[in-house]
């Protein structure tokens, strides 16, 4: 199982902060540093600010050199189609070609509130999702020497040069999560390379797995083309004390996260890994949320040797 540190800026960090994590996460031998797209704090003052996710990660491709970097998730309501496709090419070039793309429809209506944001009905903002979804990866994919089109009801392309291109080909990897039961798994099916359930139970993230399996069965894809991922809040501590001083800087209970999330010794946590894998769970991002305990990572990083043959 490869591990993967995912953080939350807009609760509060500077890039520095932000570099820092991701730094230490390189030299520890995690899979990648991620990040989430959001402008607003979800509780607290959010303090120094918001940062924008592909700026952050354009500085962080120059700061790192072999980790993976990515978000978790770019909302499709921020970004238009087109110029999204140029950023993350252009990350991806800084980077050597070390950039993945998880993009949702949207969700944090305040943000978008504090920010000027359109923010449209549910059944909107899926769609634009999806047209979102053709547009990015129609541009990445389009050879050299040929021009794109695209004509939807939200979006229209065309004769774009489609440039600048990606190191990666056809594409950085394209990351589609969350617990919808229909339009979702059919998204990810058609243009996922990895699906991704958050913040879930594991009986909530089996049968999320099977709905993805069966739309990519209904699309003509074989299922394990697709990597399936987990994202839980994780507080690890070499005994009790540690486990509740990091919950209390988190502002977290204990048990509540021993329910909710990853919580435990690293040899407990280990064994929850476990029971994700068995759900056939290859990757796991592990949600950091104080970012100055760098020494967490450390600990944290004693589990990678413990589920490498998971």
């Amino acid at each position: 199982m490869e591990l993967r540190i995912f953080t939350e800026p807009q609760q509060g960090a500077t890039y520095d902060q932000l570099a820092a994590v991701a730094r230490r996460a390189e030299e520890l031998g995690f899979d990648a540093f991620f990040r989430s797209d959001h402008y607003l704090t979800m509780g607290g003052d959010g303090r120094p600010g918001p940062s924008d996710a592909w700026i952050t990660l354009a500085g962080l491709a120059r700061d790192t050199s072999t980790i993976r970097l990515g978000t978790l998730v770019t909302a499709a309501t921020f970004r238009l189609p087109g110029p999204l496709a140029i950023s993350v090419a252009g990350v991806d070039q800084m980077s050597g070609g070390r950039v993945e793309l998880g993009i949702g429809a949207g969700w944090y209506d305040g943000e978008h509130h504090a920010y000027g944001i359109p923010f449209p009905p549910l059944g909107e903002r899926f769609s634009r999702l999806e047209e979102q979804l053709a547009v990015i990866t129609g541009l990445w994919a389009t050879p050299e020497t040929e021009t794109f089109s695209f004509s939807g009801h939200h979006y229209q392309v065309a004769d774009s040069p489609a440039l600048p291109k990606p190191v990666q080909q056809p594409g950085p990897p394209v990351i589609i999560g969350g617990g919808g039961m229909v339009r979702t798994p059919r998204l990810a099916a058609r243009y996922a390379r990895e699906f991704n359930m958050p913040f879930s139970s594991a009986t909530d993230t089996e049968a999320q797995f099977e709905r993805v399996r069966r739309a990519c069965e209904a699309a003509g894809r074989d299922p394990g083309d697709l990597v399936y991922s987990a994202a839980q809040v994780v507080c690890c501590g070499s005994d009790k004390a540690e486990i509740a001083r990091r919950a209390a800087r988190i502002g977290r209970e204990v048990d509540e996260l021993a329910t909710n999330g990853l919580c435990g010794t690293p040899e407990e946590i280990a064994e929850k890994l476990a029971s994700f894998a068995r759900l056939g769970a290859s990757r796991l991002y592990l949600q950091v949320l104080d970012l100055d305990d760098l020494d967490h990572l450390e600990l944290l990083s004693t589990l990678i040797p413990l589920v490498a043959g998971v």
